[in-house]
């Protein structure tokens, strides 16, 4: 059990536009923050992961490593990737093997200053065929939403209920984001306003189901169990993980209705963690769009495929914070997710780690979910690209 990877200090910054702040500013305030939260200082440090997908397009920082070697005065080993997520990964098999005791794991973005040098760059994260297709970040979202109202034969009172779901996705996740002091958007949503956004843009989701763009910084510090008791420290234990990949071609996919990257990490994570689905009370999925919030919550297995909106309209008639899963109470994006929160993808996952862990530890300030179990987990979805790669985590209290 000593090398059970154990998150023991975590630390972010405000998303949204931080056009006076460099990189090295963001990233600084998260890391000490993540230090400070762990009672230990740099010197401490026996190697850091870092992420990030644009410096290089945005910033004209070539070796990541040596800007955050610089930034924190040491020379130990440093490796970059490119979602938190995949950071997270190498940072807890390097603490599994005992390489490492103490590791940084930090992801920084800056993106709104420099939208329109990386807008083609995030399409060919997305599907290389569908921007040379003229598609948008936004179209393959919309493209699986049709495909998925096909595949399931949804009547005219399903669809109505299934479009009201999506608008409570993200009035949900606003509301959230209200207590959220460090969100990019902390302002009220109606129901009204996502589907009058939608009629405005003749489809099926509008301005207020996306996602924005984000700048920010997010760290955490990682250790395993027997260190983290020589600290004194009781952390969120890391006890599943796992990752997936599929396809990069949307349309060429066996299933443009679901994520098999999701659906095959969930699985083994679960079977990693030696847990049951009911187990996990809390979620932070990756809702680049309210439908991805929805679809997501099907391929990890909470709700039947073609059913994951049935579930969020019952929440919406009564304006629940939570879900109902198999009798219990399933929250779903507690810090206002992607949409709300912000998206800064190199720190987005670090973000979600960050909520998590607040939450468990009883430590999330306005928005503290009161658990109903003693024994509750935690889990986090982030993908690179849409759906490609797929990165599971599942937390539970040390």
């Amino acid at each position: 059990m000593s090398k059970v990877p154990v998150v023991i200090g975590v630390g972010r910054t405000a998303f949204g536009e931080h056009y006076e702040l460099d990189p090295e500013r963001l990233m600084e305030e998260a890391g000490l923050e993540a230090l400070d939260s762990a009672g230990i200082t740099r010197r401490d440090l026996d190697a850091c992961y870092f992420s990030d997908y644009f410096l290089q397009l945005t910033n004209k920082i070539g070796i990541e490593e040596g800007f955050l070697s610089e930034l924190l005065e040491l020379h130990v080993p440093m490796e970059k990737s490119r979602s938190f997520s995949a950071a997270l990964s190498n940072a807890c098999f390097a603490i599994m093997s005992g390489r490492y005791r103490v590791v940084l794991v930090g992801g920084v973005e800056k993106m709104c200053d420099r939208w329109y040098k990386i807008r083609d760059d995030l399409m060919l994260l997305e599907d290389p065929w569908s921007y040379y297709a003229g598609g948008t970040p936004e179209s393959n979202h919309e493209l699986m939403l049709r495909e998925y109202i096909k595949k399931y034969g949804l009547d005219e009172r399903s669809l109505e209920k299934m479009s009201m779901a999506l608008a409570y996705i993200a009035v949900k996740n606003h509301r959230n984001a209200l207590k959220n002091k460090l969100a990019q958007f902390k302002v009220p949503l109606s129901e009204k306003k996502v589907l009058e956004s939608r009629k405005a843009a003749g489809r099926l989701m509008g301005r207020y189901d996306f996602a924005p763009i984000s700048d920010g910084a997010t760290a955490l510090i990682l250790t395993d169990l027997e260190k983290a008791k020589e600290l004194g420290l009781e952390g969120v234990a890391i006890y599943g993980f796992y990752s997936a990949t599929d396809y990069i071609t949307f349309p060429s996919r066996e299933d443009r209705t679901s994520f098999v990257s999701c659906r095959i990490a969930i699985e083994k994570a679960l079977k990693i963690a030696g847990i049951r689905r009911r187990d996990i009370r809390l979620v932070e999925t990756y809702d680049q769009s309210t439908f991805l919030e929805m679809v997501t919550l099907e391929d990890l297995g909470f709700y039947g495929r073609g059913e994951g909106w049935k579930p969020i309209y019952e929440s919406y008639e009564s304006q629940s914070p939570h879900y109902e899963f198999e009798g219990g109470m399933l929250y779903v994006n507690t810090n206002g997710g992607l949409k709300a929160d912000g998206n800064p993808l190199g720190a987005t996952g670090g973000a979600q780690v960050y909520e998590v862990f607040k939450q468990l530890k009883g430590e999330a300030d306005e928005r503290q979910v009161k658990f109903d179990e003693d024994e509750v987990y935690g889990c986090s979805l982030e993908f690179e690209g849409f759906g490609t790669k797929a990165y599971v985590y599942i937390f539970g209290r040390v």
